[in-house]
């Protein structure tokens, strides 16, 4: 059997077919829900496939997997409440673009893209999934540091506001993502004797405490005040023209979707941050001000988090390495169909491998389907009056945090993060350097501490930040973005218009 007839399995059996269709329609539902994250229903799926057929399985939940990413930007935009970690940089324009009456052009933006991203990540596993993976493999401890640092270093656009405000909500998170018992050395840090933060602060019961019971008390706050109702518009613009407007951003942010995707550990929120940040600092004309309801706010991450998927699918089925949590899930399915995933899996199984990139093309197709035919009954969450909309949201997200592992803790946790981001908002602060901080501060932590003891605490430390094509250029990077953000770099830039 040839490759293409391989390629068309999908497409041809009417089995595989449904199986992908009703996969991506569940996991855009699935994701939109705040909490109910498209790690837990793949997991799920794992079990209740146990007995299934082998490509059935799969074609199951990769489906559930595209459809999962993406569904988690219904809710950021529509009731400023990410689905998932990696759509919290698209609440941050997507909300704004809702509140202004654009919601129905943000959700149709964000799929046409997010079926870009995703079919570009599936190409790149198609055709150069040896050369990635070559080049993830290749990143050390110093890198992933590098590269964390640079993440952190977003907080410059995540802050819509004061940046003295961001970096310290940013250090604030990194504080609390090092709660917890230390994976390195064992030991416990703020803790205060306390059992139940020994696992640690889940980063998604903070994010829906931050944005989702945050915004219910935030509007709680102004429910009488005047304004409030939202207008729906419709579009003025042609969805067709700001896709070939915004094509060359997409790119190039799928692009760095599908290399951070492909790196063990970093996944789609490193991606669509960074893509946003990409954004901000390239788009030279945006429709208005990032963080006001940009179009390029909403494009860029949805680019970068989709593109990421196909990414993440490289390192599993090159070298059997999960690119991320819902990867590792899908190793496990292979184990349990007799599969060894690594890198003779391509050559043992080569049928499985091209399966799976129909499949995934296959569901980015009904993603972008059901993406548009669906936008009218997202849109309505916007009509409900809020004085039945909060109290549902409200119920939601607190089972949402229930649910991530079955634990109180969770709820009390979403509860204080509750509070903590309506403090915020009414302060002026920006809730989502916290997250940022929360995110990349393990990260950071275990990266450099690695590293160092790689070296043995000695000086070649250092030169581990230049002794390889990656880390230099990672360094370079690192050093370019530092001096872009001070007065000097704009002085420079005045100097040379003058001229």
């Amino acid at each position: 059997m040839d490759i293409l007839q391989q390629f068309l399995i999908p497409f041809l059996d009417v089995e595989l077919f449904l199986l992908v269709a009703a996969g991506t329609f569940a996991g855009i539902f699935i994701g939109a829900i705040p909490g109910l994250s498209v790690t837990m229903a793949v997991a799920l799926l794992l079990p209740l496939t146990y007995s299934w057929e082998m490509l059935p399985a799969l074609a199951l939940m990769l489906g559930v997997y595209f459809g999962g990413v993406f569904g988690g930007s219904r809710a950021a935009i529509l009731v400023n409440i990410p689905g998932a970690p990696s759509n919290v940089a698209t609440s941050l324009d997507g909300y704004p673009l809702t509140q202004r009456g654009e919601a129905r052009t943000a959700l149709t933006l964000t799929t046409i893209f997010s079926f870009i991203g995703g079919l570009f990540g599936v190409i790149v596993l198609a055709t150069a999934a040896p050369l990635v993976s070559t080049i993830a493999i290749q990143f050390g401890q110093i890198d992933y540091f590098l590269l964390a640092i640079l993440g952190l270093l977003l907080i410059g656009s995540l802050s819509q506001g004061s940046v003295a405000k961001g970096i310290f909500a940013a250090g604030a998170g990194i504080i609390l993502g090092l709660v917890g018992m230390d994976s390195i050395g064992g030991g416990t840090r703020f803790t205060f004797g306390s059992l139940q933060l020994m696992n640690g602060i889940d980063f998604v019961v903070a994010i829906l405490g931050l944005f989702g019971m945050a915004e219910i008390l935030y509007q709680l706050k102004t429910l009488n005040e005047k304004g409030q109702t939202i207008t729906l518009k419709k579009m003025i613009v042609p969805p067709l023209r700001l896709v070939f407007k915004f094509l060359p951003l997409s790119l190039r942010v799928n692009v760095m979707g599908v290399l951070i995707g492909a790196l063990p550990g970093a996944g789609g929120e490193i991606a669509a941050l960074l893509s946003y940040d990409h954004a901000k600092r390239t788009v030279k004309k945006p429709n208005r001000p990032f963080g006001q309801g940009a179009y390029a706010g909403v494009i860029a991450p949805e680019a970068g988090n989709s593109s990421a998927i196909g990414g993440a699918l490289i390192p599993l089925l090159t070298l059997g390495i999960p690119g991320d949590a819902v990867t590792a899930i899908f190793i496990g399915a292979l184990f349990i169909h007799g599969l060894q995933p690594g890198p003779l899996l391509m050559e043992q199984s080569g049928d499985l491998f091209w399966v799976m990139v129909g499949s995934s093309v296959l569901a980015n197709v009904f993603l972008l389907i059901f993406g548009l035919l669906i936008v009218s009954i997202f849109i309505r969450v916007v009509t409900v009056p809020k004085q039945i909309l909060l109290p549902i949201i409200a119920v939601i997200t607190v089972i949402g945090a229930y649910a991530m592992n079955n634990n109180m803790t969770d709820v009390y946790w979403l509860l204080g993060f509750g509070l903590v981001g309506f403090f915020m908002k009414v302060h002026n602060f920006s809730v989502a350097p916290l997250v940022l901080g929360l995110i990349l501060g393990p990260l950071i932590d275990e990266s450099f501490r690695r590293a160092y003891m790689a070296a043995q605490g000695t000086p070649e430390f250092l030169m581990g930040f230049v002794n390889s094509p990656i880390s230099l250029i990672l360094t370079l990077a690192l050093v370019f973005t530092l001096f872009s953000q001070t007065t000097w770099y704009e002085r420079f830039k005045r100097k040379l218009k003058e001229r």
